[in-house]
């Protein structure tokens, strides 16, 4: 139950803030919401107990669904708490003033039985965990040390040529004293099978004086790592204090040259690790190698593996998987080849759905090798494949996956559990991930990062441990753009997720609408109807093209929706006044994308009733005009308005909490007052990450040197020239101040022949990234720059010019960077 704990950590915060700074509807329910607190707490506890409970009872996940509905219905308590609260701040809401006591007495009776169900599922849990306990109790069988390597069978290492030439190259050409050598990818990639055919090469044994291979997997101690390695060395292992085994593997291998595979490794004793590297350092001869294989990558980087030394075995090929299927599928046929075309196309049909993951699809040859006489039994497997995994012969294949699963902290399980809702092989935006989660209540930040900031963190731990595939992501640190999800890993999240009751989906896999879904991906194939009564809703992805079928008259109130996003589809003909009016009715809505509606023209009034709205995308709508009513959305974290032609309102200091303003026109101080001046961003304390444009109609002042100065935490800063060759823009550039926390920095369509002054090492000390494109620009400063005697070199990581024809560099002045590539006339460093 991944995301009750996410909606319990959130939910516990929320009710402390509420009391710690005394809000308006804390005071009028104190003695509740300070009961629920207790009761929150109380419930975390005993959910952290349930976690480590392997197979969870049919009592205790009926629990736990009961008390996810609980914390869902308190949620929607706390926001409309809050929302009240926000619209009581305005003396103009007299009507809300009239209502207060029939709010009072609903939120009151509500609050009270949300504590008393928690008391009861406190009450229930807590007598099942203590059975738990007593059942338990004088159990002291240690589970013995599990050793999962697989038997190793040459026959089937198939597609691997190319990729164990390189391998036996690092170890062969290396002249370290101990060679790190990691080997990481998802769960029945062949990680094992490729260290196998490693291990068992005659050209690299004949190298070593000793050979090792200890199967470490999750169960692992220590002491059992050190025990299998002295059990190869001698017969009997008589020392059994790890300082005397750790002596005693120093001592037989002293001078020697060895290679040790440690295989399925999933975490790592720092303090050990280090204590017996550095032994083995100073014993082992020379060309001595460890190979590691994990699905978790920071494990081969916490060990030491450099990243040149890090080998990521691909998915089989269309080729290759016919290769290993055909093997064990046609092991019975005449000649071990396939009878005939029928059977050829259903079986490349079964691979395509497998993905080219070996593991899957030596279990899928299984499968069918008795059936190789049948081409209709064939066709029936074909048909119910997905139904199919979830039987014995899989069992293989999804238990390897589930342990990637059950690995995972509880963050990141409830932020896979969200894949499920894409169709397969969808490539997916990570913005459009990390928005719905924080929208959501899945993240919230902490300490000095963002909620956005450990969204995008996560994901790229989701990519780290194999578990999802980066589609695009920026070169010098990896920030993830576009990701996707491998079909088998998939197949595991829907069958989680319908099983926590999320969503519910068919033997295809695919998503179907009922009235208990949380979240959905709305595609043309659903039918519409479900949704009018699909109260419980509060992630909505629209991904159908009928404007008509989504959006009839009669369309549903979804009054727990917290995200809506428009980004995956196209709505021309839909009417845009009765959409707007149907959002303004979802009070809770967190996040919103429009992206996708073509023709919206203006932000309607009504859009002032959406107070609970921290995420507001409108990128890709040109014709986007009058949007006035943004400046009453005082929970805005993120703004995003695209290409939109209107310059904001005045008013832009009331948005507090914005974090991330994109598409900020710079307007002309003599425009009326009724739009917003660049010196009003200085009141956005709080933000992070600002992209503004600047043109021939734009205006700063000498007065406004300092505005940009005046953002301490304004890490990434993008300024778009629009083309404009007129001077004044370089006066104008050359007038900001950037604060010297800026991280990134964007500079698009510039044609002035030289750089804002301020962009040197001395002025942006921290800056780690610079983009520089479509401009006119002669010259960049590489080398270090010279200030009062003081030399200032540039510190950055990433280094990005595009299409600047007329840009010459000196790189013997310069340092080095992160990568170079070549680009249309520009170079990306």
């Amino acid at each position: 139950m991944a995301v009750v704990g996410a909606m319990l950590e959130s939910l516990t915060k929320q009710v402390f803030t509420a009391l710690q700074e005394h809000a308006r509807f804390a005071l009028d329910f104190k003695d509740q919401f300070e009961l629920m607190k207790t009761r929150l707490d109380l419930t975390k506890a005993l959910l952290a107990d349930t976690e480590n409970l392997k197979e969870k009872k049919k009592v205790v996940k009926a629990i736990l669904i009961r008390l996810r509905d609980l914390i869902y219905e308190a949620d929607n308590i706390m926001t409309d708490c809050l929302v009240r609260d926000e619209y009581q701040k305005e003396a103009s809401c007299t009507s809300l003033t009239l209502q207060k006591p029939l709010f009072w007495y609903q939120t009151g009776k509500k609050l009270k039985d949300v504590n008393a169900q928690l008391g009861e599922m406190e009450k229930s849990l807590g007598e099942h965990l203590k059975y738990q306990d007593q059942s338990d109790h004088g159990d002291n069988t240690s589970q013995s040390m599990k050793y999962t390597a697989q038997d190793y069978v040459p026959s089937e290492i198939i597609g691997l040529e190319e990729d164990l030439k390189r391998l036996r190259g690092w170890i062969g050409d290396t002249k370290d004293d101990l060679l790190l050598v990691g080997i990481v990818g998802m769960g029945g990639l062949g990680k094992t099978t490729f260290a196998q055919k490693i291990f068992n090469d005659q050209h690299v044994a004949g190298r070593y004086d000793n050979m090792i291979w200890v199967s470490v997997s999750q169960v692992s101690s220590d002491m059992r790592i050190m025990r299998s390695m002295l059990e190869q060395l001698e017969s009997r292992c008589s020392v059994s204090d790890e300082a005397q085994m750790l002596h005693k593997l120093n001592e037989l291998l002293k001078g020697k040259s060895c290679l040790i595979v440690m295989d399925d490794v999933w975490n790592i004793n720092q303090g050990w690790w280090i204590q017996f590297f550095s032994g083995l350092q100073s014993a082992v001869g020379e060309s001595s190698c460890i190979i590691i294989t994990t699905r978790n990558e920071e494990v081969l980087t916490s060990m030491g593996v450099d990243k040149s030394r890090i080998h990521r075995p691909k998915l089989l090929t269309a080729n290759d998987s016919w290769l290993l299927f055909s093997k064990s599928a046609f092991s019975r046929c005449r000649d071990r080849k396939c009878p005939d075309a029928q059977f050829e196309r259903v079986g490349k049909e079964l691979l395509e759905k497998c993905g080219g993951l070996p593991l899957a699809i030596k279990a899928v040859a299984a499968l069918l090798a008795p059936r190789s006489n049948s081409v209709l039994q064939w066709n029936e497997i074909n048909e119910n494949f997905h139904e199919l995994t979830a039987g014995r012969n899989f069992t293989s294949v999804m238990a390897s996956l589930q342990l990637s699963y059950d690995e995972l902290p509880i963050h990141l399980k409830q932020c896979l559990l969200c894949f499920s809702v894409y169709p397969e092989d969808s490539e997916i935006q990570a913005e459009q991930l990390v928005h719905w989660w924080v929208a959501e209540g899945l993240i919230q930040g902490k300490g000095s990062k963002t909620a956005k900031e450990l969204g995008f963190r996560y994901l790229s731990e989701l990519v780290t441990r194999c578990l999802v595939e980066a589609v695009n992501r920026r070169g010098y640190d990896g920030r993830v753009y576009c990701c996707k999800m491998h079909d088998m890993v998939r197949e595991l999240a829907t069958r989680i997720a319908e099983e926590e009751s999320f969503g519910k989906f068919d033997e295809q896999g695919k998503q179907e609408m009922t009235e208990n879904s949380r979240w959905l991906g709305f595609t043309s194939e659903m039918n519409p109807e479900p949704l009018k009564k699909s109260s419980k809703l509060r992630a909505l992805l629209i991904m159908s093209t009928n404007d008509q079928v989504v959006f009839g008259r009669h369309f549903g109130l979804l009054g727990s929706l917290r995200v809506l996003d428009f980004s995956l589809t196209k709505l021309e003909k839909i009417s845009t006044e009765e959409l707007v009016e149907w959002i303004s009715s979802l009070k809770r809505l967190a996040y919103l994308n429009l992206s996708g509606i073509v023709g919206l023209k203006e932000v309607p009034y009504s859009f002032r009733k959406l107070r609970n709205l921290q995420f507001l995308v409108f990128a890709g709508i040109n014709e986007l005009g009058k949007i006035d009513q943004i400046t009453s959305l005082k929970k805005l974290v993120v703004l995003d308005l695209g290409s939109c032609f209107h310059y904001l309102p005045s008013g832009i200091e009331r948005l507090s909490y914005l974090q991330e303003l994109s598409g900020f026109k710079v307007a002309s101080n003599s425009r009326s007052a009724a739009s917003c001046k660049f010196c009003d961003l200085e009141k956005l304390v709080h933000l992070r990450v600002l992209r503004m444009s600047i043109g021939k109609d734009s205006e700063i002042t000498e007065n406004e040197r300092y505005v940009l100065l005046k953002l301490k935490k304004l890490k990434v800063l993008a300024i778009d020239a629009q083309d404009c060759e007129d001077n004044i823009i370089s006066t104008m550039l050359n007038i900001l101040s950037p604060p010297p926390s800026l991280q990134e920095l964007y500079l698009r369509r510039y044609h002035q022949e030289t750089l804002p002054t301020w962009i040197n090492p001395e002025r942006l000390s921290k800056l780690q990234y610079i983009c520089i494109e479509n401009g006119e620009i002669i010259d960049f400063p590489t080398s270090p720059l010279s200030v009062d005697g003081r030399d200032f070199p540039w510190n950055i990581e990433g280094l990005c010019f595009k299409v600047l024809q007329n840009l010459k560099l000196d790189w013997k002045s310069g340092r080095g960077y992160a990568f170079v590539t070549i680009r249309r006339g520009g170079v990306v460093v």
